[in-house]
């Protein structure tokens, strides 16, 4: 029996003429999945444990809002703007949940209802989900873009701490109805919240709080989600904006124990412009230095030329500075942000300039699109 201990047994559920199969993973495999949430959900481990090999291979291309809207378009079965240009989903699917827990539907006018089913879809599928929170400032009841101090507020003792305990307990109530079926678990989300914080034109941003009340709302957030709520799915990823030392990145790290994935959100120098390429290039290759001194994974959270007008920029800005060296290369996925009308878009759409160099992006061996992706939610037999 003590041969047994280092092993669990996971039912396949294949009937074959021989019988019911098995497969044995190693007990260790999963315990050596080191993450913010260690009672995450087996499906949360495996997704950070192939998260970090799918690194060492490419680069995953993600975009916002895929399924419920695109360019002349919106809330259309099974359609992507994506897949009209290159004929495959995204891997990574980005949403934001805005208005949770105040409204029947988010910022960008889409419904929870809907976002609901469109995650439950891209996860049946085999794609990755991705939430960042563009929260109402609790303060002044104005938007994300509100200024006013408010982090000081929200924080126990705070007097707007009960108002966002009630926001936090919407979004738990959310994340754990994310479920496939009945008798399942909720599928794994990496949670982004509080991003791009280094700017200062959100109310959680620098200038609008200090370093240490970032710190506090980070962890005071992480621990109420997983110790109090019991959500238990979800891997938590630190996004700024861009930044020119390790020193600018890491002033409102919240610790490496509330951190699984260390992002940059890099629209400015994604333009085409003198200097940009090489500055993308050094912010990634520290950015990958500092996700492999901490053990954590590398990520451009948000990224994207609005409405596109440089026709190669998908090869000759985006992928090329990804895959610049070895350190660059690490980076695990690239979103872009929303295609929401022809002069506001970050994807490709059909018929646009770009759609062909896009193309060409989605043929590059080194992306990786939705069917490209491996079983990420079990652990590698």
């Amino acid at each position: 029996m003590k041969h047994y201990k280092k092993y669990v047994w996971i039912f396949l559920g294949i009937i074959a003429s021989s019988g019911l199969a098995f497969v044995l993973i190693p007990q260790s495999t999963q315990e050596n999945v080191k993450i913010t949430d260690q009672n995450a959900t087996k499906q949360t481990k495996a997704l950070y444990s192939n998260l970090k090999k799918i690194a060492a291979k490419g680069v995953m291309f993600g975009h916002q809002d895929d399924l419920a809207y695109g360019v002349h378009w919106e809330n259309e079965k099974d359609r992507s703007d994506v897949k009209d240009v290159c004929g495959d989903y995204p891997a990574i699917y980005g949403w934001d949940i805005g208005w949770l827990g105040v409204s029947t539907h988010n910022l960008d006018s889409v419904s929870f209802k809907s976002m609901k089913k469109w995650m439950l879809q891209a996860y049946k599928r085999g794609g990755i989900n991705t939430i960042s929170w563009h929260m109402n400032n609790l303060e002044t009841d104005g938007g994300s873009w509100d200024k006013t101090p408010a982090v000081k507020h929200i924080l126990p003792n705070g007097k707007k701490h009960e108002v966002y305990l009630q926001r936090l307990d919407a979004f738990a109530k959310f994340a754990k109805s994310l479920r496939p079926g009945w008798f399942k678990k909720p599928i794994p989300i990496v949670f982004r919240p509080f991003h791009e914080h280094t700017g200062s034109w959100f109310w959680w941003g620098k200038g609008n709080c200090t370093a240490d009340e970032y710190k506090q709302l980070w962890r005071f957030t992480v621990d109420y989600l997983r110790n109090e709520k019991g959500v238990h799915n979800l891997l938590y990823c630190y996004s700024t904006d861009i930044f020119s030392s390790r020193e600018q990145y890491l002033e409102f790290y919240p610790g490496d124990d509330y951190v699984d994935i260390l992002g940059v959100d890099n629209y400015h120098h994604m333009k085409g412009k003198e200097g940009d390429y090489e500055k993308t290039v050094q912010m990634f290759e520290m950015l990958s230095e500092l996700a492999a001194e901490k053990d954590k994974i590398a990520t451009l959270s948000e990224t994207g030329l609005e409405s596109i007008p440089m026709e190669t920029w998908w090869t000759e800005m985006l992928l090329k500075a990804i895959k610049h060296n070895d350190k660059t290369s690490r980076i695990a996925w690239a979103l872009v942000w929303r295609n929401d009308r022809p002069g506001h878009h970050f994807g490709p759409h059909k018929g646009h300039k770009s759609a062909p160099n896009f193309v060409k992006f989605y043929q590059d061996d080194f992306t990786i699109f939705e069917k490209d992706l491996p079983n990420m939610y079990r652990f590698a037999q």
